[in-house]
């Protein structure tokens, strides 16, 4: 079976079983609930022509978590905090839709409504499932969360989305399936989700919030519905989405808020009393009709009749609407040309699509968001960075479990270690809410890895991917030694980033594996830390491997002491597990495990966002310098600024090509609203310096080269260079940040060079797509600059880079950041944000991270890697080593000596994919069939050698799986590739804006 990409930047998904023909499969089941049902669009109320039709969604917005934890959120606890509870939401909703056949509601949060469901007696859920076929119960998004669009990396959101939208499918088939996405809260929104959302299946897409500016720009233009070209590699309309922008945010109209959470006055509709409103509430309800009319395109209009946590006793809101809706058609009668209804998303989608009209078009993204002059919704894109890092690992941990567990079979749930998994779901519909899988979906929430949550509740999201880990760590152990044939016991360091790990440290004999998730071969550094001084290593044939032993100078808040760190380059094949071995203080042997062999046969049933475009070499390249040298200076500065504490001079030769940069690490001190020009303060959210000028924050061999410096107390930054290494590591560790004078901080790492970058700078979409940023423009609007860094600051979520003809400097971060480009040639990344007031945007308290492990204060520390090449060619190392430091290996020890019947080495793979091919997903989908997704990551003419087609041959894939069938799914493996249809818009023509170069597609393969 040979399978062929045939756009850039796309995904493929598709299913192996075990069994040639399986007894059931989803497909049929899918085809009898559809036929057995009215859900869709004949289940929308009818409207009428020649009047503006009002469509009235009742529903609920329910973060999973924000002021309190998921758990706290559903069950209505700790009320002390916010009045919420989930669970009686669902039971009052159901109640009272049960009582009228008119009424709608639309439900988004999947992860609550499965807690939900399971509760349920089976006559609950046979109504339930009444409801949603006859279309009263409407789902809209589907997610397992509503995910946050600056922060997530893209591979993150097709699993919380998949997890999501299959357990719809699979508990109410094809009338559970959303039809329109629905991010009503993320605080800006990104090009990839909605190119994700269009090769998911969706119809159009719904958001709340925009900047102000663009918002007023598009009022007046009645532009604020359009068609968002979300790929410029994929050919259109397959990642062409129509996108509206909601009237209210995602509130109901003023004055017409009907929760036991609001004060607005019930219609009171008796004529007798004295206080009778009714033609009171149809006229303030008619003038608001009017007037939203005035800035939209079409005669119908939509109403956003809820908000946060609302219809705890939903008889309220009925109540009152369905009042609402009859005493205004009444009106009709004495000419009125209103009409209201209760409606859904997609009802009113689809009466806009029956408008027939063309669109405006849009290219690029909604980013920053701003929702007043000096209120820059750009600090969040930094918020918690120890959190931003763990989730990010969490998300490779994710990954790898997966993988050992198609590897391992049976026995990887089952083993010698104990029980474990992965995933939250079986075949059964069994899923286990402490699952990696559902820790990792529930922390992609637009209140959870944006750092935008109160402390106790981040506390609660890390808890839960530690508590994920765990089972997954099982999982691996029996993995693992069903592959070697070992049954040491494994242990799992997972402190090696502060370099303790108490076997290394203590043990004289220990063994290492380090497993390689990538499908191409990889060379990374291992640093651990030891007792010994020196160590000789070889790997699984007895091959030596360069390593060094280094005295480290370790600074805490209170002292300085010392440690040995052992370094040491290994090179790991695709798909691969490499076992290290050391013994005894001398030797080191390193052994290659298989990353993904099982046998198994695939069946479609998912689609992966991948483009494969071709590529015929089976080899990476590797140093894209021949030379570099590094040397301390403190004298270089490009630009006229006392900024430069640390000067890295990097000399490159490559075509004769050179270039210079300078790193520096530099503060901006918070704004605590105490200004003129507002009284707005820097917090969890909003980003706001209080001025535009940073402050300064004042041994060479064979296997690496470090540059070492201390800027302060709380400031520190190792340069390396590892041999045959495609990039610089900067490994920068920031706190406890000083707070003493009152003033908050917000620490960057700023590269300034020689580049000619013209104000212009490119960020990445999701960890996929870059998109181009212009200094103090935006493509849609001629933009009033009122903040010249919060508003020039743009999410980076993977890497970002600047370049001229010559040059191209990129930076290839290991979590979301925020970043920019201030002066030309430069480029910054905030690493570290302490302040010290809220920013009145509902946390309700500062953002001053604190613990009993770092009562001064948080310590973060992270990486930096940068290339530097000519344009042409700097995609072929950046992307590569984008998927690395997101899918980096894993190492776990074992003491002792390994067993001289340990197996050493096993490839799942039988040849290395492409360079252009990323094996995004494999995962047990059910007993008998996996899921594996391919990427191509390439967009359209980003590389002369890599943006083409790429042919897969999947039966000549994996080593010991035999394929017996593939079929294609969407993206988000919820319907078959081939029967999946979707609304065809028109755009207008000269209306396209874009941010970007090139573009990314997906395909899915199950």
């Amino acid at each position: 079976m040979i399978g062929k990409i045939h756009k850039q930047m796309s995904h493929d998904s598709w299913l192996f079983s075990k069994m040639a023909t399986p007894e059931y499969t989803p497909f049929v089941f899918l085809l009898l609930l559809f036929q057995s049902s009215v859900w869709g669009f004949p289940s929308c109320h009818a409207t009428k022509p020649g009047m503006l039709n009002v469509h009235l969604v009742p529903h609920t917005h329910d973060d999973v978590g924000w002021l309190k934890t998921v758990d706290q959120y559903f069950y209505g606890d700790r009320n002390d905090i916010q009045h919420a509870g989930v669970q009686y939401i669902l039971d009052s909703v159901v109640d009272q839709l049960l009582k009228n056949p008119d009424r709608r509601f639309i439900y988004v949060e999947t992860a609550f409504f499965y807690r939900w469901w399971k509760q349920q007696t089976d006559d609950m859920q046979n109504t339930v499932k009444q409801l949603v076929n006859e279309g009263r119960l409407e789902f809209v998004n589907g997610g397992w969360c509503m995910s946050d669009e600056a922060t997530t990396h893209y591979s993150a959101v097709i699993d919380q989305m998949t997890m999501g939208l299959r357990f719809l499918n699979d508990t109410f088939g094809h009338c559970g399936r959303p039809r329109v996405a629905w991010h009503i809260d993320p605080f800006g929104h990104a090009r990839e989700h909605a190119s994700m959302f269009a090769q998911m299946g969706y119809d159009g897409f719904f958001f709340g919030r925009l900047d102000y500016q663009d918002r007023n720009r598009r009022m007046v233009a009645r532009e604020q519905e359009m068609l968002w070209r979300a790929s410029e590699s994929l050919t259109p309309p397959m990642a062409d989405l129509f996108t509206g922008i909601l009237p209210n945010g995602y509130n109901p109209p003023e004055g017409f808020c009907w929760d036991q959470s609001c004060d607005d006055p019930p219609i009171r509709d008796d004529p007798d009393l004295e206080d009778y409103n009714v033609d009171d509430v149809v006229t303030r309800f008619l003038h608001i009709a009017h007037g939203q009319a005035l800035v939209y395109k079409t005669n119908h209009i939509i109403m956003t009749m809820g908000s946060d946590f609302q219809y705890e006793n939903a008889n309220l809101w009925y109540k009152n609407l369905d009042k609402l809706i009859r005493y205004v058609n009444q009106m009709q009668s004495n000419g009125s040309e209103v009409n209201v209804l209760y409606s859904t998303p997609s009802c009113y989608l689809q009466e806009l699509h029956r408008a027939n009209l063309t669109w405006p078009l849009k290219g690029d993204d909604f980013f920053p968001y701003a929702d007043s002059a000096h209120d820059f919704w750009t600090g969040y894109f930094t918020s918690r960075p120890a959190l931003k890092r763990y989730e990010r690992i969490s998300n490779s941990y994710l990954q790898t479990c997966k993988q050992l567990e198609v590897l391992g079979g049976p026995i990887s749930r089952k083993g010698p270690f104990g029980a474990g998994d992965s995933e939250t779901l079986s075949k059964c519909l069994v899923y286990t809410l402490s699952s990696h899988s559902s820790a990792m979906a529930v922390a992609q929430h637009h209140d959870a890895v944006s750092g935008t949550e109160k402390q106790h509740v981040a506390n609660d999201y890390a808890r839960k991917l530690a508590n994920g880990w765990a089972h997954c760590q099982v999982l691996v152990s029996n993995t693992l030694s069903s592959l070697s044939g070992s049954s040491a016991p494994r242990v799992y360091c997972e402190h090696l980033n502060i370099s303790v790990c108490p076997l290394t440290e203590t043990s004289k004999k220990f063994s290492v594996n380090v497993y390689n998730p990538l499908a191409r071969p990889v060379s990374w550094p291992v640093r651990l830390p030891v007792n010994g001084t020196a160590y000789r290593i070889s790997d699984a044939k007895g091959k030596a491997v360069d390593s060094q032993v280094e005295l480290l100078l370790v600074r805490t808040t209170y002292s300085l002491s010392t440690l040995l760190s052992l370094s040491l380059s290994i090179s790991l094949y695709p798909s691969l597990s490499l076992s290290i071995s050391l013994y005894p203080s001398l030797s080191l042997s390193i052994s290659l495990y298989p990353s993904l062999s099982l046998s198994i046969s695939l069946y479609p049933s998912l689609s992966l966002s991948i483009s494969l475009y071709p590529s015929l070499s089976l080899t990476p390249s590797y140093s894209l310098y021949p030379s570099i040298i590094i040397s301390p200076s403190q004298s270089f500065s490009p630009q006229p600024s006392s900024l430069l504490s640390l000067c890295a001079s990097i000399v490159t030769l490559r075509d004769f090509l050179s270039s210079l940069f300078c790193v520096c690490l530099s503060r901006y001190n918070a704004s605590d609203g105490n200004n003129s020009e507002s009284i707005q303060m820097s917090g969890a959210y909003i980003f706001r310096p209080n001025t535009s000028t940073p402050f300064i924050i004042s041994k060479t061999n064979s296997v690496v080269q470090e540059v070492r410096q201390w800027f302060s107390p709380w400031v520190s930054q190792v340069v390396r260079l590892y041999t045959d290494s495609r990039a610089l590591e900067l490994e920068w560790t920031v706190g406890p940040v000083p707070i003493g004078d009152d003033l908050g901080k917000e620490v960057i790492s700023r590269l300034d060079s020689s580049i000619n970058s013209s104000g212009v700078f490119y960020t990445d979409s999701n960890g996929r797509e870059m998109l181009q940023r212009r200094k103090d423009y935006r493509p849609t609007w001629n933009l009033r600059q009122s903040e010249p860094i919060a508003g020039n600051y743009y999410p980076i979520n993977s890497r970002a880079y600047i370049k001229d003809d010559k040059d191209q400097l990129t930076v290839v971060t290991d979590r979301s950041q925020g970043g920019g480009s201030i002066q030309d040639g430069s480029l910054e990344i905030m690493l570290h944000r302490r302040l010290l007031y809220d920013d009145v945007r509902g946390v309700g308290e500062p953002l001053n991270e604190m613990s009993d492990i770092y009562p001064e204060g948080l310590v973060v520390r992270g990486r930096h890697l940068l290339s530097l090449s000519p344009p042409a060619t700097a995609a072929d190392t950046h992307r590569p080593l984008a998927q690395e430091v997101v899918l980096q290996p894993l190492i776990t020890f074992t003491d002792g000596e390994l067993h001289p019947s340990t197996r050493l080495e096993f490839s799942g793979l039988q040849a290395v994919l492409p360079p252009a091919v990323h094996l995004l997903t494999v995962s047990q989908w059910d007993q008998d069939t996996v899921l594996l997704r391919l990427e191509h990551q390439y967009q359209a003419s980003e590389s002369k050698e890599h943006s083409q087609p790429v042919t897969v041959n999947l039966q000549k894939l994996f080593s010991t799986l035999d394929v017996l069938g593939v079929s294609e799914m969407n993206l988000s493996a919820n319907q078959w590739k081939d029967e999946m249809t979707r609304l065809d818009w028109k755009a207008e023509s000269g209306t396209h804006h874009t941010g970007v170069t090139n573009q990314l597609s997906a395909y899915s393969a199950l």
